[in-house]
Formats: structure tokens, C-alpha cells, sequence
């Protein structure tokens, strides 16, 4: 979602980011040339290229490339076709250069101290001054792929509004979205490693990513002044030419972008195909809305949500994906789940889908069917654990991964058998 002239209101519209990694067909191990890709649509290495709805771009990392809506979208499901089609374009270009695009939120064994390289052209001043900071030679910037939901405010009390039931709603992402449960070639157990290392990646400046549930402001003036600001200060002494001063650097797992007029949520991990996405990010969409309508709690209540619940249930959910359990039942009341004090994020996640999702014609069959996967059958982590085992080989991981590039590009969903 870019900077527009027209104000755009709660859920009138909405930008989707997706990222992928660029691969040997081969090997599947990561190749290093989104800026070649982006050259031979364009005809010059640049940061961006518009194919009509969907623009490509580049990210940190010259392995991975990223795909989003070019303006505001009023619509998810409908994203579904033109989304597909620009991935398989650039897995067209991607051929002849012995490539494919990979989906997933990490390469499972990728080694970003050996083979992490940073976008070299226009922007690249940023990215030197994130790595001299920060060193990106690890997981936490060489190795993780998410998708990006973007929802506008028009004004100061929409904001507000937003911001509440956004922090509301970041801890239980995990159970849809978790797809990482493998990096460095090994099952960790955990199910959500991207947002495990992805908490981490700034500890040498704490306040970067905080506690990734973002702090109880809901007006522009107090963000700026709480967050925005002290991150700035922060960062002076080690970014003296400012070059890192701007809302972006922000890196908690919902970031106000006031130059646009949206707040971004980033902890989804990105899934193994365009539906899979789509669907996860139009139920979050239907759950935000709920909470800003009060459907089932008051905004004094939601806004009265300290930090500390939240990242409780939040480190749960990265560790257990939607088999954690959440034993907080002012939560679950806030999130209308009716009379009981302890259920999974999986039982949360299946009574707001029946309530928001399934019996609402508005939703695309092709979103119903993947999120009925996704809540039936586990997150694409779950799937991949049961797929994989405690203890894979590097043959078991090549062959998993080799069905997820599939499923992306045929735009199926893996089930895990």
C-alpha cells in the first residue's frame, strides 16, 4: 500500500506483500539474483516493476523477491488470479536461469553467513547501514520470508481503534500462519522459527522490536513520542547520518505507517501458495473489523490490554503454533470466546472462522477451502512436521520443499502426506 491523495477508512481497502526466495531448480539452494529477475522484465536493474496489479520488488536480501498489490486492493479474493500469474512469470524468467521461486517463511537449510548477500543498487545505502548496525549475516535478516497485510485509518480515532484490536489479534497469528519449523537443516520443535529469530535480530538495540506486541498508544501524537522517537534515539549514535530515521524501522509485529496512513501487520508467515495467503489474511481482516465494530468487547477494554498477556500468548503460539494453549479467559472473552477459561489457539481460531468466515457468502470458495485446510488439517508448519519427522535428512528436506515450489506454482496446497 503507497502514499495516496484520497483518505481511505477502516477496511475500504487493503495492501498484501508476499515473499519469496529465489532457488536453484536443482538444488533448491538460494540463489542470489533478484536484481537479474527483475532485469529481464524490465530491461535495467531497478527497485520495483508494475505488471498491472502486482508489482515485483526487492527486499534485503538478493535471494528473495516480493510481490504486491500496486494500489490499495477492495477486494482479497479476487487478488487470487493476478498474484498466481506473477508468480509464474517470474518462474518463466526464472527457468532458462536454472531457478524457481521457494515458498515458506525460511530455507531449511540455508547458511546466511556464507551465502547471505544484500541488494545492491538503488536503496542499498539503507541496507549497508541495517547490516553494519545490525550484521544481517544471520537468520533473523538472511532468512525469513513473510507476507505483509496493510489496513488504512482516515483519522486519529480510527487509528486508535486499530491499533487495539491489531495488538488483540497479533499473538494468535501463529496458529494460522506459522509455516518454519525447520532451519539450519534440523526440526527445532518450534513451529514458528522466522518469528523466533525475527524477535531477535535487533538485540543490540532492544527497543527496534520491543516485545513485538506494540505498546498501548492509539493516538499519532503518542506513537511518535513513545515509540517512534526513542527508537530514533536509540539508533542516533550508531546511524549518525540518519539514514534509518523513518518509520520503517520500526520492526514490532504491527508498525503505524503514517506516511500511508496504515498500520502493517508482519508476523504472517508466508504460506505455499497465493490462496493460502489470501485466506489467512481475509479471516485477520474479518477478526480486526469484529474487534473495531465491538462485537464482542468495548474499545476502553481493548485498549486496556497491557503488553505483557499478550506476549505471553504470542511466545506460545511461535513456539506451539495452534496447538498452544491459552489459559487467559479475559482474553478469550475480549476475542469472543464464549464461557471457558482455557481451549488452543487451534479451538479459538475454529470458533471465530465458523463465526466470521464459513457462513459468509461474501468469501471466495477458494479462501473457505484453504482456511478449512489450514484449521483442519494444521498450519503449513504442522504439516510440514508431520511430513518430515524429528530428525530429517537432507534428501526428506529437499523432497518436502521441492512439493512446496511445486504447490506454488500449480497454486495447491500441501497437504502434508
Amino acid at each position: 500500500m503507497t502514499a495516496r491523495d484520497s483518505v481511505l477508512h477502516l477496511f475500504e481497502a487493503f495492501g498484501v506483500e508476499l515473499e519469496y526466495m529465489i532457488v536453484s531448480r536443482d538444488s533448491l539452494d538460494v540463489m542470489p539474483i533478484c536484481d537479474e529477475v527483475i532485469r529481464a522484465a524490465v530491461g535495467s536493474y531497478t527497485s520495483d516493476y508494475e505488471a498491472g496489479e502486482i508489482t515485483w520488488s526487492n527486499e534485503l536480501a538478493l535471494h528473495v523477491i516480493e510481490l504486491k498489490t500496486t494500489e490499495p486492493a477492495h477486494a482479497i479474493g479476487p487478488l487470487i488470479a493476478p498474484f498466481n500469474d506473477q508468480v509464474r512469470a517470474i518462474n518463466t524468467i526464472l527457468e532458462p536461469m536454472g531457478g524457481r521461486l521457494m515458498p515458506g517463511a525460511m530455507h531449511p537449510w540455508m547458511n546466511p553467513h556464507k551465502e547471505m548477500r544484500l541488494w545492491p543498487h538503488e536503496y542499498s545505502p539503507t541496507y549497508e547501514a541495517f547490516d553494519r548496525i545490525f550484521s544481517c549475516q544471520g537468520h533473523g535478516w538472511a532468512n525469513l520470508q513473510s507476507a505483509h497485510l496493510n489496513l488504512p485509518f482516515g483519522n486519529d480515532e480510527e487509528f486508535g481503534r486499530l491499533h487495539a484490536a491489531i495488538r488483540l489479534v497479533l499473538p494468535i497469528l501463529p496458529g494460522l500462519a506459522a509455516s518454519s519449523p525447520v532451519f539450519d537443516a534440523r526440526a527445532t520443535g518450534l513451529l514458528d522459527n522466522r518469528l523466533e529469530v525475527y524477535r531477535q535480530n535487533a538485540k543490540r538495540i532492544p527497543s527496534i522490536s520491543g516485545d513485538v506486541i506494540p505498546e498501548a498508544v492509539f493516538t499519532r501524537a503518542a506513537y511518535e513520542m513513545e515509540i517512534l522517537q526513542r527508537l530514533y534515539d536509540d539508533i542516533a549514535p550508531h546511524d549518525p547520518a540518519g539514514i534509518l530515521q523513518h518509520e520503517w524501522l520500526n520492526a514490532r509485529g504491527a508498525i503505524a505507517r503514517f506516511d500511508r496512513d496504515a498500520i502493517e501487520i508482519r508476523v504472517l508467515d508466508v504460506q505455499e501458495t497465493v490462496a493460502a495467503d489470501l485466506a489467512i489474511i481475509r479471516m485477520v481482516i474479518e477478526l480486526v473489523r469484529a474487534l473495531c465494530q465491538e462485537r464482542w468487547s468495548d474499545i476502553r477494554t481493548q485498549q486496556a490490554w497491557p503488553i505483557a498477556p499478550l506476549a505471553e500468548i504470542f511466545l506460545s503460539s511461535v513456539r506451539g503454533a495452534e496447538t498452544a494453549t491459552i489459559n487467559n479467559p479475559a482474553y478469550l472473552e475480549t476475542l469472543g470466546m464464549p464461557r471457558t477459561t482455557s481451549c488452543t489457539v487451534n479451538d479459538l481460531w475454529q470458533h471465530l472462522a465458523e463465526s466470521l468466515v464459513f457462513n459468509n457468502p461474501e468469501f471466495a470458495p477458494e479462501v473457505k477451502d484453504a482456511l478449512r485446510l489450514i484449521l483442519d488439517g494444521g498450519t503449513l508448519a504442522t504439516r510440514l512436521a508431520r511430513a518430515l519427522g524429528s530428525a530429517p535428512t537432507r534428501d526428506q528436506l529437499k523432497a518436502a520443499y521441492t512439493q512446496l515450489c511445486d504447490c506454488l506454482q500449480r497454486g495447491a496446497m500441501f497437504d502434508g502426506r
